[in-house]
């Protein structure tokens, strides 16, 4: 099995590196538009704080742009083109894209596998459009980017990773000096300044690259279903997780350090919840009818409609994350950004000086992942 693994993970690779190859001597065309296009990317799979991170730009961004998000919907049993609505279901345009409709309702949130046919349908149906933040669209290399913003999961190192299916990369390591900013995701509060530098010593390739560091702060848990008469919640109470997330490792770390965890029900990422799952569930509830049942945001948008018993319903709880820019070597994470969209081709993107390697501690941006909307 490790040998067959081994020759479909060199199979990939070369079919990866030829793609890139004949992207980078013209033979394959890259697109480029009148109109600046952030991309929010990663080069390995499984969860590394994309949407969190599409949130955060939609937030500090508002009011100087007028951003539309281009996603391909993953996991969607649609096809094509389509604009999410705030009464889809994750069905139809996938559970990220609707999460972040949810909280945004008035930008236009775009779900397309054709990126490019995506972008150019934007610009004919909204031309008030200033800005698009593509999401995971680092491979699709048929659109030129105007800035590149990589994450890498402080948890998942990459250095010694392989390509898939042996490892979790899913691009070259090389495909890292095409990044504009680097955000470091998941650190940990034991971080030391001498391993952000070695982040940034692995990171950087190019003057301009900057690298940001981030890690999460959980709020308390809300409700999936508003009730008015809902019993007051509290650390320590039985819990159920529930998570079909890409990387639930810090999920389940941070409910067992504050609930008591009696059983953990853990799925893939973009996980279809069934009605068999639905009743594992409540049937691990009826056990412990006094138990919660914690789950992530991105399942519990997936419920939101789901006809449930009631007391499923009352038990079922989801927990909001605060992403913070904590420590890099440059506090002006907006700044930064700002300047890599509107520089000019024929001018030059800010440089990172020596100077600017001093870690910052008290200038923090906080990322509120999650608004009150007890009604999901």
């Amino acid at each position: 099995m490790t040998t067959l693994r081994t020759i479909l993970s060199w199979i990939y690779t070369m079919v990866i590196y030829i793609r890139h190859r004949l992207y980078d001597w013209g033979i394959i065309k890259s697109r480029t538009f009148d109109i600046p296009i952030v991309c929010v990317g990663n080069i390995t799979v499984g969860g590394t704080g994309k949407t969190p991170t599409v949130e955060y730009l939609l937030s500090i961004l508002d009011g100087k742009y007028n951003i539309a998000v281009l996603s391909r919907g993953y996991g969607r049993r649609t096809k094509g083109y389509r604009e999410v609505q705030v009464d889809d279901t994750y069905l139809d345009v996938g559970d990220e894209p609707l999460l972040l409709k949810l909280k945004f309702p008035e930008r236009p949130i775009i779900v397309s596998e054709d990126r490019v046919a995506g972008i150019e349908r934007i610009r004919k149906e909204h031309p008030e459009v200033t800005l698009i933040v593509m999401d995971d669209g680092f491979q699709h290399r048929k659109v030129k980017a105007k800035v590149n913003i990589i994450l890498i999961d402080s948890t998942r190192p990459i250095d010694n990773d392989e390509m898939l299916p042996l490892g979790r990369l899913r691009d070259l390591p090389s495909r890292l000096s095409e990044a504009h900013i680097f955000i470091v995701t998941k650190c940990s509060d034991k971080m030391l300044p001498i391993d952000r530098r070695l982040w940034i010593t692995k990171l950087r390739s190019i003057a301009y690259q900057r690298i940001y560091f981030t890690r999460y702060n959980s709020p308390m848990i809300e409700p999936v279903f508003y009730f008015e008469d809902r019993e007051e919640v509290n650390y320590g109470m039985q819990a159920i997780l529930v998570s079909g997330i890409g990387n639930p490792r810090p999920f389940i770390k941070e409910a067992e350090r504050r609930f008591s965890v009696i059983e953990k029900m853990i799925f893939n990422d973009h996980h279809d919840f069934t009605v068999e799952d639905l009743k594992r569930i409540y049937a691990v509830l009826k056990r412990n009818p006094r138990a919660l049942i914690i789950m992530t945001e991105k399942d519990a948008v997936k419920l939101r409609r789901a006809k449930l018993p009631m007391a499923l319903m009352r038990a079922m709880y989801y927990q909001p994350i605060n992403m913070r820019f904590i420590e890099g070597p440059d506090s002006n994470f907006l700044g930064t950004l700002i300047k890599n969209i509107e520089y000019k081709e024929n001018g030059e993107r800010p440089k990172v000086h020596p100077e600017s390697e001093v870690v910052v501690e008290d200038e923090s941006v906080v990322l509120e992942e999650t608004e009150e909307h007890n009604d999901l």
